[in-house]
């Protein structure tokens, strides 16, 4: 069983400074999944580019593998990973992979994509970029699948799908990440074959993976959930849990994990 963890850090210079590698180390995860990562190789230390270190009696060290966005300090995607992948690609699409949003890395019949979905800004400013990139990203999990291969798609889709998951759904109707757009869009990749597996375990309210920093919205729980991890249908199965982590704080997300069979 493996523990796939996905997290949008929103800097990942800012939360190393958080205690980000020792949590890596002590999380257990075979793979984990960045967004936002705000920086380039380039820019960042030793140890977040070759994480290694002590959890209990076992040595413990990641492989990373980067895609950044050629404007400097946005967006960028990571995989940090315990297993050496078969191979690492980027979606393909120059629109999209200049902003750094997508990392795919192959682990035999496994896909396990981290990806930052755009924001689609005030007015819905973006909406149109951001849409271009759902189709893109379905077409582009739709290839592993055709391929016979199961596909975990990571990451920060910046949309709360249905009224359960903002704890303000009505006076958030007009708002970037729950426009109608967006929500139909999450309809059609979910009846395209693709399952949001935190729901098949958890059908309860209040569960969220985003607060603002404003008006001490994470104390209150009043947050939206617009991070997953969802599947192809065939993988359900092999699909042990799937959780919110929360407690963990370092950015305006909290991760989430799934354990799955690979």
């Amino acid at each position: 069983m493996k523990q796939i963890i996905s997290w949008n850090v929103n800097g990942i210079r800012a939360v190393e400074k958080k205690d980000f590698i020792p949590w890596l180390i002590d999380s257990g995860a075979d793979i984990v999944c960045i967004q936002e990562t705000k920086a380039n190789p380039a820019q960042l230390s030793e140890e977040l580019l070759n994480p290694q270190g002590r959890s209990g009696d076992q040595d413990i060290s990641y492989k990373t593998f980067w895609s950044s966005a050629k404007k400097a300090g946005y967006s960028g995607t990571a995989i940090f990973t315990r297993d050496e992948p078969d191979e690492v690609l980027t979606m393909g699409i120059p629109e999209f992979d200049d902003e750094g949003r997508t990392l795919a890395a192959v682990f035999g019949s496994t896909v396990v994509i981290s990806a930052y979905f755009p924001n689609s800004q005030e007015a819905g400013a973006r909406l149109g970029y951001k849409l271009d990139y759902c189709s893109a990203m379905l077409e582009f999990c739709d290839s592993f699948v055709a391929k016979g291969k199961n596909v975990i798609l990571c990451g920060d889709y910046n949309i709360a799908h249905k009224p359960i998951d903002l704890a303000n759904p009505k006076t958030n109707e007009g708002n970037p990440g729950y426009l109608p757009e967006e929500r139909a869009w999450m309809d059609t990749f979910t009846s395209s074959g693709y399952c949001d597996v935190f729901r098949k375990f958890n059908a309860e309210p209040h569960q969220y993976t985003w607060w603002s920093y404003r008006f001490k919205a994470r104390e209150k729980n009043i947050g939206w959930r617009i991070d997953y991890q969802c599947v192809n249908n065939a993988f359900v199965p092999k699909v042990d849990s799937s959780i919110i982590l929360a407690d963990k704080t370092g950015s305006d997300h909290c991760p989430i994990r799934i354990c799955a069979e690979f």
